[in-house]
């Protein structure tokens, strides 16, 4: 596939770090310690102001959960998208369960992302674009038979994500990951087999869309490969009894400085349950190989949050536990 760097936004950090996965996972690590280092400093602040509340996602959870919502003509979220999506496996979706738990003992009131609505954006094609729009990409990539290839490309292009961490900011909560880079593994894998990264594969599948003539502008260009496990869709629990000077709601900084400790503490877990360690392999719990139990998704509509109309589903596959050579 097509690897000239001005082609290919994705190409940049790969000829950075000359392919060498090691120098890729520490650009995805860079990427998402800093963001939480600064989430936590925000958040912290005399000066922080409350969560960003996901108007669009409130509307939407309160018609399909308070009664008194039935009978009224339905919000709609006209945001369409398309993107190809991985759809975490179950032992991801059960480590993220555990994680959701832990958040929600101290967040009591937070959206919890579905099981079935877990993804990671592999590639974003379309953001926030009309129904008509949308469907005039899915049948030009239709007619350009692509679709098939590169929804089944993770069969044999296994990109390997470890080291997961829970990231935070004012607007939501994410498990991310970062490309694997030789770490001793349960599967029948080789340090070979880490040459081809997560990277490599959004790369891929950027050329193999762009080749049908498509004009591509993701939004996610950054080092990052993260599943959204919540989003605050209320202040309710962080707001004191009390205004400000202005008349502006207090907000409870001992509360955000609980979940903001609940969260450092998940990660310590995390890191000693889960992380490779001297001659300790990655937990086959944490460790997710793109593709397996589901290929990649073109996931096409209303899919802010995970939902939508799959378009096309690739193979999956699963593992055999063996020696790493």
């Amino acid at each position: 596939m097509a690897k000239d760097s001005s082609q290919n936004p994705f190409d940049e950090l790969i000829f950075k770090c000359q392919g060498d996965p090691a120098k890729i996972q520490a650009q995805y690590e860079a990427h998402r310690s800093t963001r939480n280092a600064k989430s936590k400093v925000h958040l912290l602040s005399p000066d922080f102001t409350g969560w960003q509340v996901d108007e669009i996602l409130k509307k939407l959870h309160v018609q399909t959960t308070i009664p008194s919502h039935e009978g009224q003509t339905p919000f709609i979220d006209h945001r369409n998208n398309l993107n190809f999506y991985a759809r975490p496996p179950q032992h991801i979706k059960d480590l993220i369960a555990e994680i959701q738990n832990e958040v929600q003992s101290v967040v009591p009131n937070i959206w919890l992302t579905p099981p079935d609505f877990l993804h990671t954006t592999v590639l974003e094609i379309a953001s926030s674009r009309t129904s008509l729009e949308v469907d005039s990409f899915v049948s030009h990539l239709q007619q350009s038979g692509v679709i098939p290839g590169l929804v089944n490309y993770t069969f044999n292009h296994r990109a390997r994500l470890v080291k997961p961490v829970v990231s935070f900011d004012a607007a939501a909560m994410a498990l991310s990951f970062v490309p694997a880079a030789g770490e001793p593994s349960r599967w029948s894998r080789s340090a070979d087999d880490d040459k081809y990264t997560y990277h490599h594969l959004r790369r891929d599948l950027y050329a193999g869309v762009a080749a049908t003539g498509l004009q591509l502008k993701p939004r996610y260009l950054v080092p990052s490969a993260h599943i959204t496990i919540a989003r605050f869709i209320t202040h309710d629990g962080f707001l004191l009894e009390k205004f400000g000077s202005g008349g502006e709601p207090v907000y409870d900084r001992e509360r955000v400085a609980v979940l903001v400790d609940k969260i450092e503490q998940i990660n310590q877990e995390i890191q000693a349950k889960h992380w490779p360690g001297e001659n300790r392999t990655v937990s086959a719990g944490a460790e997710w190989i793109v593709g397996e139990e589901t290929g990649l998704e073109l996931c096409k509509g209303p899919s802010w949050y995970g939902e939508g109309e799959k378009v096309l589903v690739g193979k999956g596959y699963t593992h055999e536990i063996g020696v790493r050579n």
